[in-house]
């Protein structure tokens, strides 16, 4: 896909892994329309990048976005949909583990209603994450939820093609999601990293490049591409 001149869609498009990727797409001649819950947040947008807003987990919002946003060639989601659960899984309250798909259920949102409006050489991409397939101690709803969304774009590329629709599974990554500063910053990504093949933090920039390679290369559906740092071999 030669992104000149396409029409882009990127949900969580305005902080993170999202706005990376938003950055790279206009840089490369995308026309994009990154959406979020608090669009606001994101100041300095280069040339090429609107905002919208919208929650995920609103089907009637959604539709209606997509209604407005129609056709488009490119659809992105790294929006989480909500809080996410962690700890010991005969520990954890049930609620919170339950309120962690609305990861999943924000990205099923995003495909049923966002795929009708989508070119039919078009290509979707979905943000999983290392614990997968590979759970470390305390993170059990992030491996449920990253393996669900996994097999449901396993499942959805033959439905969705000539469409196509793949995953990038980041592993731990310097995003605006960890609140802690300076030297407490630091210590928690050593601790997280420190046993990966390459033992620092992924950057949101690096993971971008992996959704622009599955949104370019027309030979890649239905399948995951790894930028963890070596979480999984580690």
């Amino acid at each position: 896909m030669d992104l000149a001149g396409k029409k882009a869609v990127i949900f969580g498009g305005t902080s993170g892994i999202g706005l990376a990727t938003a950055k790279q797409l206009a840089e490369q001649g995308a026309q994009v329309i990154a959406v979020s819950r608090n669009p606001d947040k994101a100041t300095d947008l280069p040339a090429g990048i609107t905002t919208m807003k919208c929650d995920v987990r609103d089907r009637q919002a959604l539709a209606s976005l997509f209604a407005d946003c129609a056709p488009f060639d490119i659809l992105v989601s790294s929006a989480t949909g909500g809080s996410r659960a962690m700890g010991p899984f005969l520990a954890m309250d049930m609620d919170g583990y339950q309120a962690s798909f609305d990861k999943l259920w924000g990205y099923a949102n995003v495909v049923r209603y966002g795929a009708e409006h989508l070119n039919q050489t078009g290509a979707i991409v979905l943000v999983s994450g290392s614990p997968a397939r590979k759970c470390k101690p305390g993170q059990i709803a992030l491996s449920s939820v990253g393996g669900a969304v996994e097999a449901m774009v396993r499942a959805l590329a033959p439905e969705l093609a000539p469409r196509r629709i793949n995953t990038v599974s980041p592993g731990v990554i310097d995003t605006p999601m960890q609140t802690a500063t300076g030297t407490e910053r630091t210590e928690i990504y050593e601790k997280m990293t420190g046993n990966n093949t390459i033992p620092r933090a992924g950057t949101p920039e690096e993971v971008a490049q992996a959704i622009v390679f599955a949104i370019k290369n027309d030979f890649v559906t239905g399948t995951t591409i790894d930028v963890d740092g070596g979480w999984l071999i580690s």
